[in-house]
């Protein structure tokens, strides 16, 4: 039996979806809720993610769902499909967690759900995890993404420390992307609109133009895994910045469906690690 199929699957947590709006023409959000929330432990950190399950097309699953049983008694084309998002919101007292879907058309898997999703609708999902958030005691803090990082941009600079700078770039298509963020007073979003520019293109240029304050700093750098690459060998080679200031992950590669994307990432992660750290010390 394979690996894949011996490991324990985590329990997967239910819920239904409680409401919806598209809050930019490409950006579809989707709120979740119900007593299946209770258990869940979450708020900790600002990028929490969870992966989502998205049954196979045509499968009946046996209720109640269990990830173990259906690996072993379902040929591996007939298992559900994860996909990973990040958690926008909590509300623990309302047991509701929020989430923001980029839709283009009926492109990818979750996109097309989120834009077709209705109150009521079954929700799973396993998790979640996380392990960044804007550390108090850091002199500044730098926040760069494109739309794939800005719920975790989004829920960062809403816990933001009012009291230092915050210099946070989000890439969107055009000015109909943006959204309303409620930050602390000072604190705030510097839009880039990548137009017909390749993705990341814009961010790169503005964080290396940008004049970093003096200080330690805290950096959030994620979202597609080419300029990820760029910026993560700028802030480590040319700016020194520290390995343990930096969160940084590719959240997905031009070219790559999700599946292609995630069965190499981690070794793609580490080989870049491995060049850049071998250049910071060179």
């Amino acid at each position: 039996m394979a690996e894949e199929q011996r490991r324990k699957a985590p329990t997967a947590r239910e819920a239904r979806v409680v409401r919806t709006e598209r809050i930019t023409p490409h950006m579809v959000r989707i709120v979740i809720g119900g007593e299946g929330l209770a258990p869940v432990e979450c708020g900790e950190f600002t990028d929490h993610y969870v992966k989502m399950i998205f049954p196979e097309p045509g499968a009946e699953y046996p209720e109640p769902f269990d990830m173990d049983r259906i690996r072993e008694e379902f040929p591996r084309e007939q298992w559900p499909t994860t996909r990973t998002y990040t958690v926008r919101a909590w509300d623990p007292e309302a047991l509701e967690m929020t989430f923001d879907f980029v839709v283009h058309g009926d492109e990818g898997l979750a996109g097309p759900w989120a834009a077709r999703a209705v109150p009521g609708e079954i929700v799973r999902f396993l998790g979640p995890g996380g392990g960044y958030a804007p550390d108090p005691e850091a002199d500044w803090h730098l926040l760069a993404g494109d739309e794939s990082a800005l719920p975790a941009i989004a829920a960062a600079l809403e816990r933001a420390p009012s009291d230092v700078p915050v210099h946070a770039f989000v890439e969107v298509g055009d000015a109909a992307e943006e959204q309303k963020i409620m930050c602390p007073d000072g604190v705030g979003v510097t839009w880039l609109h990548r137009g017909e520019r390749p993705v990341g293109e814009a961010l790169v240029a503005a964080v290396r133009e940008l004049d970093f304050p003096a200080g330690s700093v805290h950096a959030f750098v994620h979202g597609e895994a080419g300029f990820v690459k760029e910026l993560r060998k700028h802030l480590r080679n040319e700016r020194g910045v520290p390995r343990e200031r930096l969160s940084v992950s590719g959240y997905w590669r031009q070219g790559h469906n999700d599946e292609a994307w995630r069965a190499v990432k981690r070794e793609w992660n580490a080989q870049v690690e491995r060049e850049q750290e071998g250049q910071a010390t060179a």
